[in-house]
């Protein structure tokens, strides 16, 4: 379908055109329309044309080594995907699908060139795209393969949640409780063998003072810590039911794509009893 020059320069990308250059532009590249699931290429497809975004939603992936379907960009208005393949004219190493009713501008590297040769400064605007699409796909990807929940975790933390895990971490050791009871013990020995002298003497009322004290401040920021300890573990039982749910999907389309070879080869047996009688 024919691109229209007013559609050509409502994407952002190409809003530098004037009228001329704009029809100029529009009679070479295609407006190109895809159904909701539908496939606009396939990793190891001709790198040939490239797509700029119009409207809809368009899904662009690869798959890593672990064979998981990784969502490398999700192409906005005006934006390009499949555009490096198509410069380089090797095959596109990604995969892209429309999520529902979808609009795109098809480009090949022909029409590049009259657009470069027209337009020079266009160039920037292309390699600035690029940039952007190229920091988005290691964003994604760093996120994904590196995401631990400690560290998102400490990375927020407050210092006095910090202050708090410290606390904890000190009361909850057998150098605090062993430097703490040789404090009471020197605390009381001197106290006794004061005797009337002492500041504090039985049944230690100061001492209890104190011990009260510690034990007031003492106990919300232990619970303080507990609380960040309960965030830790929700935040790894929703990493653990993400993993589940892609390794569910990915189970039940092994099972469609089983199920549909069942039914390709019962077919093949049908017509091959067919042929036989």
């Amino acid at each position: 379908m024919a691109c229209d020059p007013n559609v050509l320069r409502r994407v952002p990308f190409f809003a530098l055109l004037d009228a001329e250059e704009a029809a100029v532009l529009a009679g070479q590249v295609e407006l190109k329309k895809f159904a909701p699931r539908q496939r606009i290429y396939k990793s190891g497809d001709s790198g040939g044309r490239a797509y700029i975004m119009v409207s809809g939603t368009v899904r662009v992936t690869t798959v890593d080594e672990d064979q998981q379907e990784v969502i490398v960009d999700q192409p906005s208005t005006g934006e390009f995907f499949g555009f490096a393949s198509m410069l380089d004219g090797t095959p596109h190493q990604t995969g892209a699908t429309a999520l529902e009713e979808t609009v795109c501008i098809e480009v090949d590297r022909r029409d590049i060139s009259i657009l470069l040769q027209r337009k020079p400064l266009a160039g920037m605007d292309m390699l600035a795209v690029l940039g952007r699409q190229f920091h988005a796909s290691q964003e994604l990807v760093r996120i994904r393969s590196t995401r631990n929940p400690n560290e998102v975790i400490e990375q927020e933390a407050t210092m006095g949640e910090r202050i708090a895990d410290a606390v904890a971490r000190l009361g909850g050791s057998w150098t605090f409780i062993i430097a703490f009871f040789a404090i009471l013990m020197a605390y009381t020995y001197a106290n006794v063998t004061l005797g009337r002298s002492a500041w504090d003497p039985y049944p230690f009322i100061l001492l209890n003072l104190f011990l009260s004290m510690l034990a007031a401040l003492q106990a919300p920021i232990i619970m303080m810590s507990q609380n960040r300890q309960d965030t830790k573990d929700r935040l790894r039982g929703e990493l653990d039911f993400d993993v589940n749910r892609r390794a569910e999907s990915e189970i039940q389309a092994m099972a469609r794509k089983l199920n549909l070879l069942s039914d390709k080869i019962d077919d093949v047996e049908d017509l091959l009893r067919q042929k036989s009688q």
